[in-house]
């Protein structure tokens, strides 16, 4: 009698004390999110974010003590709209009341002159404030304060006011808001889907209750987990986006199991037998799912990124947690929901009226439709369908990847609809590129003569701009750390901005600084920074992607004991992800669906989106790769043959599949409808990729292909030919009804060593 694995025992424990189990969990949610509330999060700070040649310039001008603080630009108009330039005297009452206001704020470290636009019509008052950039999302909110009530005090002007820090903190109230309408999509669609699958009310309400309860704890350990590797605010919405989809897809694995279970077994086995069978086989794929998922999010980490640490933390811990309670509180919540399904039962037979059975349905006539290709003509079905991703994957070729600035954020804030009116009437001030050189005090004054000269050399360069007469040249105190500021009229994310980058970083500086003995120069800014995340994203995706598919690879023989599985696993994890960032290319990388969906083309994919896409694509896909793939090694382990093994086991798991994979996409589409452009691209292809996942790949791909390779399919693994050794005769299924086929070769009534005599003392349900 083999040992019993410990997915098993813990089930079996669970359904022996169920009440303990649920109590038990609901402490340890609530000691999760207590702990969190205690410590707090964390968050990263601007040091953190620094890459690249970017990074190195900003350092530098810290270390100098010349910091890069936010600033706040604040317009002065007429409200008017009569053309003209201000009234004279109302705009010098506007700006004396702002700076003063301003001035007597502590966030605010300087209040700059005014300054008015080329055509006189407006005004704008720079405000530098205190703190790091990351600190202007709280530092701001006195200055709109005030400028509000500026605004009402001179009711003749339009007083408003846009900067880095407003635009930042618009875009985090704007992330909120779109997070709670994307649950208002995604919890009705989920609730619909469950009630179609499983036609209960009370089962619907335990997918959902476990996937919020794991979203709730995790959100806690990510506090803690912050104080490790700080957070950056993407975090929790991908303990979100994550948390809902693999929590409500693994609940609804172990119960479709569990109801299969107990449709085999017509009465003859109690809940706590039927939830521990289950546990034996979709318990395992369970875990051996979520050990995929988060060994494939681990490979964020080697991005050396921070927001990419942020989103692998939130993954992983919802993933964890929704494994944990899949095979610990799970099992307890099947068992008291199947006693009392017991009870009714017997006070029915009691009375003499009829007990409701449990049929295993088949796939239904739409799944027999879907799969007849690949079991009629696998060859044709394999190729056809490796053309058509192939097909869809072309696009992806001429990808060009952007980091998403400042000018792709949604107009419905209010800071950014201030930033366009600012920049139609300050074109000039749409690019800062922000110069800085560290060198010998004795070398400060060679060091400005010729920051004037590179000065000098970009303003005869029509890719740049002046909004001032003079350079905007800044010394610290030690005189070693001087800056010079250049400016662009071009949007940030354009081929002139990156040009006028390009210009400065590789013709004027070598040119005229970098001629100077023992200096040190960098460049920096919302193009330097964008420029060189890219660059550096372009550096580690080979090594994510190289370490991704060894990972896939090696999850994969372990499980199932295939090397074949396990490259056929790679290349089609491969093939999806590659056709989804063909769509998303086809989709966002254009102009023809901006109206559809509601955004503006960067002309570009965000950098971040294609790691990301490989390193969740490749866990999530293992979900129904593992899934699918065990149902056919069962009945393969039973002795039946490869290829009825095959069609059995994909028209068993279609429907759970299909399931799954509606409530993941619908999560995932709930994105798309959100106003970050990031945002919307990752919830597009994923979305994309779990359908091509689950209705080419799964349907069409994959057993075709494992038809074809027939045995061949399990090497080098001999346990399949022992198998269908043992067994004498034609493939007949198990008659005794009690189970079916169950892991390595054996019945519900016999799970990893255990029978009906190990729960519940040896009951069986009575009154059946």
């Amino acid at each position: 009698m083999r040992k019993r694995s410990v997915t098993v025992r813990v089930a079996r424990w669970s359904a022996l004390h169920p009440w303990r189990a649920i109590i038990g969990w609901l402490v340890f949610v609530a000691l999760c999110l207590g702990g969190g509330i205690a410590a707090g999060m964390n968050s990263a700070t601007t040091e953190d974010f620094r890459v690249g040649e970017a990074g190195r310039a900003e350092a530098l001008a810290s270390e100098g003590g010349i910091p890069l603080r936010p600033t706040e630009q604040v317009l002065i108009r007429d409200g008017s709209g009569r053309p003209g330039p201000l009234d004279e005297a109302k705009a010098e009452a506007a700006v004396r009341d702002v700076t003063a206001r301003m001035k007597a704020l502590p966030e605010v470290a300087s209040v700059a002159a005014p300054v008015r636009s080329g055509d006189g019509r407006v005004l704008r008052i720079q405000v530098e404030l205190n703190g790091s950039e990351q600190d202007g999302k709280k530092n701001v909110v006195p200055l709109r304060a005030q400028t509000e009530e500026a605004a009402k005090a001179h009711p003749g002007l339009v007083i408003e006011e846009t900067g880095d820090a407003s635009v930042s903190k618009g875009v985090n109230d704007q992330r909120g808001d779109d997070l709670a309408f994307s649950e208002a999509i995604t919890l009705p669609i989920t609730l619909i889907t469950l009630a179609v699958v499983f036609g209960s009310v009370v089962m619907v309400g335990v997918p959902l209750l476990l996937a919020i309860t794991s979203i709730t704890a995790t959100m806690g350990l990510a506090m803690l987990a912050s104080h490790l590797l700080p957070d950056t605010g993407v975090g929790m919405s991908m303990i979100l986006l994550i948390g809902m989809a693999v929590g409500v897809d693994y609940t609804l694995f172990y119960l479709k199991r569990e109801r299969e279970e107990r449709a085999r077994a017509g009465g003859r086995l109690t809940s706590a037998a039927l939830v521990e069978a289950a546990a034996a086989t979709a318990g395992r794929a369970i875990v051996v799912s979520g050990l995929a998922v988060i060994v494939s999010t681990t490979a964020l980490f080697l991005a050396r990124d921070v927001i990419f640490d942020s989103l692998a933390t939130g993954t992983i811990l919802v993933v964890a947690v929704a494994v944990v309670s899949s095979v610990t509180v799970l099992p307890a919540l099947l068992v008291a929901l199947g006693r009392r399904t017991e009870r009714r039962a017997a006070k029915r037979l009691a009375k003499g009226k009829p007990v409701r059975t449990y049929g295993e349905k088949g796939p239904g006539r739409v799944w027999n439709a879907l799969l007849a290709p690949a079991r009629r003509r696998p060859a044709l079905t394999l190729c056809l369908s490796v053309l058509v991703m192939l097909g869809l994957a072309l696009p992806a070729l001429t990808m060009n990847l952007k980091n998403p600035a400042r000018d792709s954020f949604s107009r419905e804030i209010p800071a950014m609809k201030g930033y366009d009116r600012l920049l139609e009437a300050f074109p000039e001030l749409r690019v800062r590129h922000l110069v800085v050189v560290r060198a010998e005090a004795s070398h400060a004054a060679e060091v400005r003569r010729a920051l004037t000269a590179l000065d000098r050399a970009a303003q005869a360069d029509p890719l740049f701009s002046r909004p001032s007469g003079s350079p905007v040249l800044r010394s610290s105190e030690d005189r070693r750390t001087t800056t010079l500021e250049l400016n662009a009229p071009h949007p940030t994310y354009s081929k002139k901005a990156e040009d006028s980058l390009a210009h400065l970083r590789e013709t004027y500086l070598p040119a005229t600084v970098g001629k100077l003995p023992g200096v040190e120069t960098a460049v920096t800014g919302e193009v330097p920074r964008g420029t060189d995340y890219v660059e550096h994203q372009n550096q580690k995706l080979p090594l994510v992607l190289g370490f991704l598919l060894l990972m896939t690879f090696a999850m994969t023989v372990h499980a199932f004991r295939s090397v074949v599985l396990g490259l056929l696993g790679v290349g089609l994890n491969l093939l999806s992800a590659a056709s989804a960032l063909g769509l998303l290319v086809l989709v966002f990388q254009g102009t023809w669906a901006e109206g559809l969906l509601s955004f503006v083309s960067l002309g570009g994919i965000s950098s971040r989106v294609p790691l990301f896409l490989f390193v969740i694509l490749f866990g999530l896909s293992m979900d129904y790769q593992v899934f699918v793939v065990s149902r056919i090694r069962e009945a393969a382990l039973d002795g039946v043959p490869t290829r009825q093994a095959v069609l059995d086991g994909i028209a068993s798991s279609a429907k759970v599949v299909t399931s799954a994979a509606i409530v993941m996409v619908t999560v995932f589409a709930s994105f798309v409808m959100l106003h970050i452009m990031e945002m919307k691209q990752m919830g597009f292809v994923l979305a994309a990729a779990v359908l091509l996942d689950a209705f080419v790949i799964r349907v069409m791909i994959l057993p075709a292909a494992l038809l074809l390779l027939g045995r061949a399919t399990w090497w080098p693994s001999g346990a399949i030919r022992r198998a269908e050794a043992r067994v004498a005769g034609p493939y007949a299924r198990p008659s005794d009804g009690v189970s079916g086929r169950c892991a390595e070769g054996r019945s519900a009534g016999h799970v990893e060593g255990s029978g009906e005599g190990h729960v519940e003392g040896g009951r069986v349900a009575q009154g059946r």
